[in-house]
C-alpha cells in the first residue's frame, strides 16, 4: 500500500493577492505556519517537493528532507505569470474565459490543463506502484489534478475544487487503485488565513 500526503505549500504574495504566481518564497507568517506541520506529518517516509522555492521552503520549515521532483511543478502560465485573474478578466475577457472553459486552451502560451492534468495522472500512477509513506509539497494545481484523476473525474471537475494553503490531502492506493482518505484538511482554523 502507498500512502500518499499532498501538502500545499504556505502562502506567498500572489496568493495573497489571487495571482499567478512566479517563483516566489513564503511570506513570514506562511513561514511559521509551515514549522508547525512538522508534528502532522511522518518525518520517516519518502520527501518530494515541487521545484518551486516556496514549496521547497514549505518542506525544509516543516523538517522534511525532500528531494525536488519536476513533475510536481504549478501548471506553465506562461505570460500571466505574476497577474491576477481579474487584471487578465479585464484586459483579455476572451482568452481568461477560453482557458476556463476549454483544458485544451492555453492563450498564457504555457500549458494548457490537459497537458498539466496529464503530467501529474502520470506522476500519481507511478506513485502507485510504490509502498510505504510519501509526502509530496507541491502545489493547489498538482493537488487538484491529483484528486481528478484518482476519482476518474472529467477534467472539468478540476475548477470545482479548493485546496487552502498548508493544507493536507491524503491518499491511499491499493493494487494500483487510489482511494481519497482526507481533503483539504488544515492544521488550524488560522492556516488559510
Amino acid at each position: 500500500m502507498r500512502r500518499l500526503l499532498l501538502v500545499r505549500h504556505g502562502s506567498t504574495d500572489a496568493t495573497r493577492q489571487s495571482a499567478f504566481p512566479r517563483d516566489e518564497p513564503l511570506d513570514e507568517r506562511a513561514r511559521q505556519q509551515a514549522a508547525r506541520l512538522a508534528a502532522r506529518l511522518p518525518q520517516r517516509c519518502e520527501a518530494v517537493s515541487s521545484p518551486a522555492l516556496r514549496c521547497r521552503e514549505t518542506a525544509l520549515a516543516a523538517r522534511l528532507d525532500s528531494a525536488s521532483d519536476p513533475a510536481l511543478a504549478e501548471c506553465d502560465f506562461g505570460a500571466w505569470a505574476g497577474r491576477s485573474l481579474a487584471d487578465i478578466d479585464a484586459a483579455d475577457p476572451a482568452a481568461a474565459r477560453a482557458w476556463m472553459t476549454d483544458p485544451d486552451s492555453a492563450p498564457h502560451g504555457g500549458e494548457s490543463l490537459t497537458d498539466f492534468a496529464r503530467r501529474v495522472a502520470t506522476w500519481l500512477d507511478g506513485q502507485a506502484q510504490r509502498t510505504g509513506n510519501a509526502v509530496a509539497v507541491t502545489h493547489a494545481g498538482v493537488v487538484k489534478g491529483a484528486l481528478v484523476h484518482a476519482l476518474g473525474a472529467p477534467i472539468e471537475s478540476f475548477w470545482r475544487i479548493d485546496v487552502a494553503p498548508l493544507a493536507i490531502t491524503e491518499l491511499h492506493a491499493h493494487d494500483g487503485r487510489w482511494t481519497i482518505s482526507r481533503v483539504n484538511q488544515l492544521l488550524d482554523a488560522d492556516a488559510a488565513a
